[in-house]
């Protein structure tokens, strides 16, 4: 028996760094691409390790092209997403940050409501939940584009937000129920029977015990509104309203493709997700694993 345990441990720890290597591994060229210069990348296309290391790449892309440094002076062109950058990482933290904040205000009470009021509807509420994530996001563009075009939010960030808000909202539920369908009916209970509204024992009482399961939503929504491309490259066309995942598609053009500015783009546009993760740490594990046994 101790040795089928000692095995076993092994055995799952050697899982644990493959599975580790496995989602690891592919950041590690794009780092060494951020951190070399074009000319060096084209140079030796097999080399493991690049034969210098700048951080030009980065200061051209915070500096707004302004910055070119060595590895850029004998460059003419420069893609316009390079100039654009520092504007859609803004729109980026705006509109991730509202699209996070909406869809858990709206979610939480969703899903209160479809655990604690047992009507009718609230069932068919959460098939047509269930449903409506089968369908494939590219179906609903040309539509979306015409209700946006219709109500004059096309090129706005409003209208970003409110579509990723309803697209992302059935995920938020989906995640939410089963956890409020184990949290303790008695402690709403003996809020109202104190003077609470259900709306005030929600705000008191739900909301500050429920910061595991809203936290690691939170960060789960977050994460998908942040590196969303396909509604704001629908919505938006103007580049004052672009995101940043927009701009980083930009970067593919006919003359030219920087490899290396791509890749610098890529490990900032990681660095906030990563943050969020990493400080969040703690409540993701708590919020994941809450509603996963009722009662």
């Amino acid at each position: 028996m101790n040795r089928m345990t000692w095995r076993y441990r092994i055995f799952m720890n050697l899982a644990n760094v493959l599975v580790i290597c496995f989602l690891i591994l592919p950041l590690v060229p794009v780092v060494l691409g951020a951190l070399q210069s074009e000319r060096t990348l084209h140079e030796d296309v097999w080399a493991l390790l690049p034969a210098e290391y700048t951080l030009d790449n980065f200061r051209l892309i915070l500096s707004g092209g302004e910055n070119k440094g060595e590895a850029f002076q004998g460059i003419d062109y420069l893609p316009n997403s390079v100039t654009w950058f520092r504007n859609a990482f803004l729109n980026s933290v705006l509109v991730a940050g509202s699209v996070t904040v909406l869809t858990l205000v709206l979610a939480t009470l969703t899903a209160l409501t479809v655990t604690r009021l047992k009507l009718n509807w609230t069932g068919y509420l959460m098939n047509a939940t269930v449903v409506s994530r089968m369908v494939p996001l590219i179906v609903l563009m040309l539509p979306l584009f015409v209700v946006m075009r219709n109500l004059g939010l096309l090129n706005s960030l409003s209208g970003i937000i409110m579509t990723e808000v309803g697209l992302l909202l059935p995920y938020a539920i989906i995640i939410l129920v089963p956890y409020f369908q184990a949290f303790p009916k008695e402690l709403e209970e003996s809020a109202r029977l104190d003077g609470c509204s259900r709306f005030g024992a929600y705000v008191r009482i739900v909301v500050p015990l429920s910061t595991p399961a809203l936290a690691a939503c939170g960060v789960i929504i977050f994460i998908i509104s942040w590196h969303e491309l396909l509604i704001p490259l629908i919505i938006a066309s103007k580049p004052e309203f672009m995101t940043l995942p927009v701009v980083l598609a930009g970067l593919v053009s006919d003359q030219f493709v920087f490899f290396t500015v791509m890749m610098a783009i890529c490990l900032i546009g990681l660095a906030p997700t990563l943050l969020l993760v990493l400080l969040l740490q703690k409540y993701l594990v708590k919020g994941l694993t809450a509603g996963a046994v009722k009662g």
